[in-house]
């Protein structure tokens, strides 16, 4: 039996925290790198977003980047992101600072995360050495309805979040978090969220979000949520009320096709779909059948990561499955082109095999 090394799971995982101006990203950041469980982590903190460390918690320091004594590396963003990750990277590969294990990424409080997203799907360095372990997107308890209100990177990036950490919810009241609750369900019904006070949260609540190995196991689905669980039956798994509260067009579309793609089938329409709509798209995640092999899929508006074809089914759920974060798109389109161009690929097909 020939060894196959899991080329997912040997990459490094990357967790980007974002959050409009004011949500408590400095503060949950600070917090983060003080707690013993950061020992092998590296924490790269946009230079909008200066966080002030405690002198004696630093026991080696260049010009941006410090070890701290707890064994947690703090880098700062002094020029472009992309540059500062490779540096860290390169640092580590000839021993300037420890290995660490995992980097944790701030943005600034009025990033659009897709460009992030999309450096760490396109990046030759980063698909080969690092994987986006998930997207945290802080809210602020007291403001973020009127931000979500007014706001469209507060809409996007709660859009696109496996997991939403509001703040400040001390200050809120039952019908102020009932009201927020739902706003904030109305852009995203699935990722989990958490309510934290003074960015009091354990690390590992913000790890292991996304997809972790090609292995499958019973936590394999879990960066897709629930809702493609719920109802196998179901062509389309729609989310109730919230389908119908949505804002600035945003929506969260689940999509389920019982019958197998041919990859020509999946990649034409998923090539169409991003050339048409590419920027409409904000991100894609799906576990699709492909000749009757599961291969996932996850993209963000224009740029796809290359599929991974897991070694098994996570389940005795063979269909397709997918979920799509949209700015005014229907499912009914998606769900019509794919049909489409399946039907074309196999007509096709069977053109050639008669002649």
């Amino acid at each position: 039996m020939t060894f196959q090394r899991d080329l997912l799971a040997s990459r490094i995982p990357v967790t980007i925290i974002t959050g409009f101006l004011g949500a408590g990203k400095t503060t949950l950041v600070s917090k983060l790198i003080t707690h013993p469980d950061m020992n092998r982590v590296a924490v790269v903190i946009n230079e909008l977003g200066e966080i002030g460390i405690d002198n004696d918690l630093v026991s080696m320091s260049s010009e941006n980047i410090s070890l701290l004594s707890n064994g947690c590396i703090c880098c700062s963003v002094r020029t472009d992101m992309q540059e500062t990750m490779r540096e860290l990277f390169a640092k580590r590969m000839v021993g300037e600072i420890p290995e660490f294990d995992r980097i944790i990424i701030e943005t600034t409080g009025l990033a659009d995360p897709a460009p992030i997203l999309q450096t760490l799907l396109s990046d030759a360095l980063f698909e080969a050495q690092f994987r986006l372990d998930g997207l945290v997107t802080l809210v602020d308890g007291y403001n973020g309805l009127l931000q979500i209100e007014q706001q469209m990177e507060t809409c996007k990036q709660i859009a696109v979040a496996d997991l939403i950490l509001v703040t400040k919810s001390d200050l809120l009241d039952s019908s102020g978090k009932e009201a927020l609750e739902l706003a904030i369900r109305s852009l995203n019904p699935e990722a989990p969220m958490l309510f934290v006070i003074n960015g009091d949260i354990e690390p590992k609540r913000l790890m292991n979000l996304g997809l972790a190995s090609s292995k499958s196991a019973e936590k394999t689905m879990g960066f897709l949520g629930s809702l493609l669980k719920s109802n196998p039956d179901s062509t389309e798994s729609y989310l109730g009320d919230f389908s119908k509260r949505h804002n600035q067009g945003i929506k969260t579309l689940s999509l389920r096709f019982q019958d197998p793609f041919t990859w020509e089938a999946a990649s034409a329409a998923l090539e169409l779909l991003t050339n048409l709509r590419g920027s409409d798209m904000l991100r894609v995640k799906g576990i699709m059948n492909i000749d009757g092999k599961p291969v996932v899929i996850q993209g963000v508006q224009h740029i796809f990561h290359p599929p991974v074809t897991l070694e098994a089914w996570p389940s005795e759920d063979h269909d397709t499955r997918m979920v799509f974060i949209t700015k005014n798109m229907e499912a009914e389109l998606i769900k019509s082109l794919f049909n489409a161009v399946g039907a074309i690929t196999q007509n096709s097909e069977s053109t050639k095999g008669s002649n």
